[in-house]
């Protein structure tokens, strides 16, 4: 395991977000916020592009909406941002599951 030591001002700033809880705990915390907060973002960029395309980014892959689109620079950014975010949710998700197994 890997110690690291915080500063005193780090520490100060911690207890004033969350007093009386201990530093690992904290720190946990802070981490599990900002992974839901990246979640909730790919969701949003899923969502939006589900309405878009009406439909799921695996229909979408399936039907070949990109070549039949002709290739489009929108489509296949659209397409490159979807993808980013479908795995964005499957990894954090991941990540989110192993930091609560830890607490």
């Amino acid at each position: 395991m890997l110690q690291v030591e915080l500063s005193n001002q780090l520490l100060d700033i911690l207890n004033q977000l969350e007093p009386n809880v201990e530093p690992k705990q904290q720190v946990a915390r802070l981490a599990a916020q900002e992974l839901r907060r990246r979640l909730a973002r790919y969701q949003l960029s899923d969502h939006l592009f589900r309405e878009k395309y009406g439909m799921t980014l695996q229909e979408f892959e399936a039907a070949g909406i990109v070549k039949k689109l002709g290739y489009s620079f929108e489509v296949e950014n659209d397409h490159q941002d979807w993808d980013q975010a479908v795995d964005g949710i499957t990894a954090i998700e991941r990540q989110l599951a192993a930091l609560q197994g830890e607490a």
